[in-house]
């Protein structure tokens, strides 16, 4: 639920193994245990009444709690600097869950164009038939000007951290301090830098989303999603009158109807999800999957910064071939983004870059058809390197002027780098472009 625990300031690379969770709680298991249960006995009446009163913290029932579930949520919160985690079913769930909860009641997001498709595409088809309007920043380049787009109904500025596909970097802490003088949070999606090359809570922001399917996990064996919270931000204003609601599911000992900031006032956000969105939508992610996650976290740092490595060799070599018209990586001396690059991933720029196919729509698919060593999929931050044609499957949602207005090209081909050596990963490429060529 949260980082409750009092445990000392440890460094990232001990956290990401040791956060969350103690062996002597857990019969000195080194490894987390896979809680595989669906309830939780009480000891008695009274620890009942005490739990269903929030007096105290416990597991009651897996859909809204569960202890491997805990450990995650912990862990993460430990790397991000967080005051609160809940782990959901997917990524899609962390941000669907996180806008309703932002615009319950209507109102609207103000957000980056350069976004993951799937995101796109339920801003455009699912949130305005829930009364949510989207709305799509002329000058989220420019957070200077940002503000002139921030109207009385929008409820946060929804952004990525390095966005998908295009590695696309903002200016996060200049578009945060836009959102707070209009006393709006700021979220980001942080899936493809994940806490070890970007921490977006130290930078300003107020609530962050993962995909822990991607870089999180790192083998490409679950799906699952997070959400994060600063505890910083006020949700009592009356810009969200939703978190001054009383309920009597939150009922003190005595009966008397409470918000969610008065019972949980370090995280009242995550927990709001938890007890409204999680318990009665049901996206709860399953214990085993949590344990993946916790098992991918353990290599963070070795797999993000040998991926960061390997992408910019690769974005290196493709800047240099005759069949390629640009690429797009924001370590890159030529790229847009070079200068947020060295100023906030000093750690590298991630393991995704993108690159125009310099040829015919038959060559360009030729040449995905001869790779051997990259794997031809939708997914990213794997173990493994991956290759897709993403304006025709990641971004195949899109319409053309939604593309246009992303920078997707037709032509566009994004590859996610993954542990293998450089070399190898080169080769593959340059025989494919060879039979590409014929």
């Amino acid at each position: 639920m949260a980082a409750e625990t009092d445990v000392p300031a440890y460094r990232f690379d001990t956290q990401r193994v040791r956060a969350g969770y103690e062996p002597r709680e857990h019969n000195q298991a080194v490894s987390p245990p896979i809680y595989q249960t669906t309830a939780y006995d009480f000891r008695d009446v009274e620890h009942a009444r005490r739990l269903f009163s929030f007096q105290e913290i416990g597991n009651l029932y897996t859909r809204v709690g569960n202890p491997t579930v805990g450990v995650l949520e912990q862990r993460v919160a430990a790397l991000e600097g967080a005051a609160g985690a809940i782990a959901l079913a997917s990524g899609m769930a962390a941000v669907s869950y996180t806008l309703l909860n932002l615009a319950e009641g209507g109102g609207s997001i103000l957000t980056s164009p350069y976004l993951y498709g799937g995101s796109a595409d339920s801003f455009k088809k699912v949130y305005p038939k829930l009364g949510i309007r989207i709305d799509y920043a002329r000058n989220i380049l420019t957070p200077e000007k940002l503000a002139e787009e921030i109207k009385a109904d929008t409820k946060a500025i929804f952004i990525e951290s390095i966005s998908n596909p295009n590695t696309v970097l903002l200016d996060v802490d200049a578009i945060a301090r836009v959102a707070h003088a209009h006393g709006i949070p700021l979220v980001v999606d942080n899936t493809v830098a994940t806490p070890y090359l970007f921490r977006p809570l130290a930078h300003g922001a107020d609530l962050v989303i993962y995909s822990a399917t991607k870089g999180l996990n790192g083998h490409g064996n679950l799906i699952g999603g997070l959400v994060l919270e600063s505890g910083s931000f006020n949700w009592q204003s009356e810009r969200f009158p939703q978190f001054s609601e009383r309920y009597y599911t939150l009922r003190d000992s005595d009966g008397n109807h409470r918000a969610f900031p008065e019972v949980f006032p370090d995280f009242p956000f995550t927990a709001r999800i938890r007890f409204n969105y999680l318990n009665y939508f049901g996206a709860a992610l399953g214990p085993f999957d949590a344990y993946l996650a916790i098992i991918g976290l353990e290599t963070l740092s070795e797999r993000l910064a040998k991926q960061s490595h390997n992408a910019e060799t690769l974005a290196e070599y493709l800047s240099a071939h005759p069949q390629v018209a640009w690429v797009r990586y924001p370590a890159l001396k030529d790229s847009p983004s070079r200068a947020l690059c060295e100023r906030d991933f000093q750690k590298g720029a991630g393991g995704i870059l993108s690159f125009g196919f310099r040829g015919t729509e038959a060559q360009r698919e030729a040449f995905l058809n001869a790779v051997a060593l990259f794997h031809y999929h939708v997914n990213i931050g794997d173990a493994r390197s991956l290759i897709v044609n993403s304006p025709q499957t990641t971004h195949g949602e899109l319409e053309a002027d939604e593309k246009a207005a992303a920078d997707i090209p037709e032509n566009l081909i994004r590859i996610s780098a993954g542990l293998e050596d450089p070399a190898d990963l080169i080769a593959d490429l340059a025989q494919a472009f060879k039979r590409a060529n014929g």
